[in-house]
């Protein structure tokens, strides 16, 4: 059986959350901060946790910042109900408005409990999970939890060259989360397929906009030619 837009998009994100938040628990309760394992050489796991946005970004205040993902969460899933009552909504964009929305939660989450589900002990003891003298921090306050690291090639740059002579490359440096992944290929694959249908729904908006403000306008003058007669 086919499922609707509406459904499919319900199952993405549930998904997500589920495996987002069952990677950062595991690794909160089995890794002390900052300890890493290494899967390949282009692959790690490394324990860290930020404040900020995606991949350690900050912007203004820590509780500023978790009600601005609270906020977005609500947009999204307004904005996946609308579009689950339409037909023709491609399918790739509603996964990809899901995948935005399920990493948009998944860290919105961190910053809402683990402040206050997890303590924070000293390396190299783990985090122990609902602890009895509480959290770390309060409600609103936790840090996001981060641990996919993949340092895909390095290098030492050549001396002669200018300000980075000397230095070591990493490439790739940020460590990030499934929930910062589901978010960031969303976009890219949004950005790469669907510019064009964002025009068209944004252009097919405006439109639908002003011919209910005409409707709501003819209404208008039927009312008053009525009342004056």
């Amino acid at each position: 059986m086919k499922l609707s837009n509406g459904k499919l998009a319900a199952l993405i994100i549930v998904l997500v959350i589920v495996i987002d938040q069952a990677v950062k628990i595991w690794v909160k309760t089995h890794f002390y901060y900052g300890e890493e394992v290494v899967i390949t050489s282009w692959f790690r796991l490394l324990f860290i946790e930020n404040n900020g946005m995606a991949f350690g970004m900050e912007l203004g205040s820590k509780l500023m910042l978790t009600l601005f993902r609270i906020i977005a969460s609500c947009a999204l899933i307004y904005y996946l109900w609308r579009l689950s009552n339409r037909n023709d909504i491609p399918r790739g964009y509603m996964v990809c408005i899901a995948l935005i929305t399920a990493g948009a939660l998944g860290n919105a989450i961190d910053c809402v409990a683990y402040g206050v589900i997890f303590n924070s002990p000293i390396p190299p003891q783990v985090a122990q999970l609902f602890p009895p003298d509480g959290g770390y921090t309060t409600l609103f306050n936790g840090r996001v939890v981060d641990m996919l690291y993949f340092p895909l090639c390095e290098w030492n740059w050549p001396q002669w060259m200018p300000w980075i002579g000397g230095n070591h490359f990493v490439f790739f440096q940020p460590i990030f989360n499934v929930a910062d992944a589901s978010l960031s290929v969303s976009v890219i694959v949004l950005l790469l397929f669907y510019v064009r249908f964002l025009a068209t729904l944004t252009s097919d908006g405006k439109v639908d906009e002003e011919q209910e403000q005409e409707t709501v306008a003819q209404e208008n003058e039927e009312n008053v030619s009525k009342s004056d007669e």
